[in-house]
């Protein structure tokens, strides 16, 4: 007791020691799943720029292609002017080479098809009328031409014609469902093997009749075309009698321009 106060001074209390045996604030399994959280959240943001940096340099890659492409259709149409101009001068004619590619469309139904012809058509999978396919001309389709001729018109399709048909008409077979191009990256998927990843890569492939034509034709479902504006002539006469079926040549452009 202090004499000048008369109060009894405080018991100070020492600091109690941490014991060694208690748990810690925060649970040990929690801490193991925010660190896994924290793991999976970096590798995901990892894998989305990783994603971002490949379609962008993808972008890069496919308007480089663009521009190959278009650089050797003009270098192709320019020199057809010119051999044509210097067979001219000559006072000689210039016949092109014989096109690869037609463009085969069904113009009549099924009602009275011999057996032999049902099966070609099936071959060409054009199983509904205004029903269009790709064709690489050769020898064997030539003749599968000649059998079904009654049913079909064909005729070489120009590079305007094969793009506004793949861009406008243009769906992908995959498993076994109709799907529309709405992406490359569907091309890519499909067709990536062959070194086809866009849209012009197709276009190129089927126009060109390249080495992969077989698996990009495939890959493209039968075009669905409308019927031509104005109407048919005569389905039952061949084209160069006033009629509609058989082989028009570069003529099948100008029908595509009323189908599309």
């Amino acid at each position: 007791m202090s004499a000048a106060t008369g109060k009894v001074p405080a018991k100070v209390v020492p600091p109690p020691h941490p014991s060694k045996s208690k748990l810690p604030a925060v649970p040990e399994s929690l801490l193991k799943r925010r660190k896994k959280q924290k793991a999976e959240r970096t590798k995901r943001l990892e894998q989305a720029l990783n994603y971002l940096k490949a379609r962008r340099a993808r972008r890069v890659e496919i308007f480089k292609r663009a521009e190959k492409y278009i650089k050797e259709y003009r270098t192709k149409e320019r020199d057809e002017i010119r051999l044509a101009r210097q067979a001219k001068k000559a006072g000689n004619f210039y016949v092109p080479a014989q096109s690869k590619l037609a463009f085969v469309i069904r113009i009549r139904g099924v009602n009275q098809v011999a057996p032999k012809v049902r099966k070609t058509l099936q071959l060409f999978r054009l199983r509904q009328i205004n029903n269009g396919v790709f064709v690489k001309l050769n020898k064997a389709t030539l003749n599968m031409l000649r059998i079904c001729e009654p049913y079909i018109t064909w005729g070489y399709p120009n590079l305007k014609s094969v793009r506004d048909l793949i861009y406008k008409r243009g769906f992908a077979k995959a498993r076994g469902r109709r799907i529309p191009l709405t992406s490359n990256d569907i091309i890519e998927r499909k067709l990536g093997s062959g070194n086809i990843i866009c849209m012009e890569d197709l276009v190129h492939t089927i126009f060109s009749v390249g080495g992969h034509f077989k698996h990009a034709s495939n890959f493209l479902w039968p075009f669905k075309l409308n019927t031509p504006t104005g109407g048919w002539r005569k389905k039952t006469n061949h084209y160069v009698e006033g009629g509609d079926f058989g082989n028009r040549e570069e003529k099948i452009n100008e029908l595509l321009r009323r189908m599309i």
